[in-house]
């Protein structure tokens, strides 16, 4: 038993080794793959609900209030009538009818979205590089 069985042996650890980090990677790459998958098929769903749902007039959320994780009150507009309901983790109960004339309404406008080019450059001009602004050391 000399120099053959430690070489041996470290050839069979580092082939061990890339064994393992292969499996690792393939393991890792069918997550990837699975949950693309997935996010793909969901977004299909998402789509074909949403072409349904928009085909439909007579239902709409009009407001959504949480009260708890899992609690919420919402307003419902159904043909004509709007509806208080709540909704919890497992059932939807009718709280009251509302009048139309007692809802506020707010119309958002198309831009209320904020400006992010405009926040990154203040971001930019506040916390820039730190670098520039000092002086150079090295005079």
């Amino acid at each position: 038993m000399g120099p053959d069985t430690t070489i041996s042996d470290s050839v069979s650890s580092i082939v061990q080794i890339l064994t393992l980090a292969f499996i690792f990677v393939l393991v890792i790459t069918i997550a990837m793959l699975a949950t693309r998958w997935v996010v793909k098929y969901q977004r299909g769903m998402a789509v074909a609900y949403s072409n349904a749902a928009s085909k439909l007039t007579n239902i709409e959320v009009v407001e959504t209030y949480r009260l708890t994780l899992d609690k919420y009150i919402q307003i419902v507009r159904i043909g004509e009538k709007y509806l208080a309901i709540g909704v919890g983790k497992n059932d939807v109960s009718v709280l009251t009818e509302i009048n139309p004339d007692e809802l506020h309404f707010v119309k958002e406008e198309a831009g209320t979205m904020p400006d992010f080019a405009g926040f990154l450059t203040k971001f930019k001009n506040t916390f820039g590089d730190k670098d520039k602004n000092e002086p150079s050391n090295h005079d």
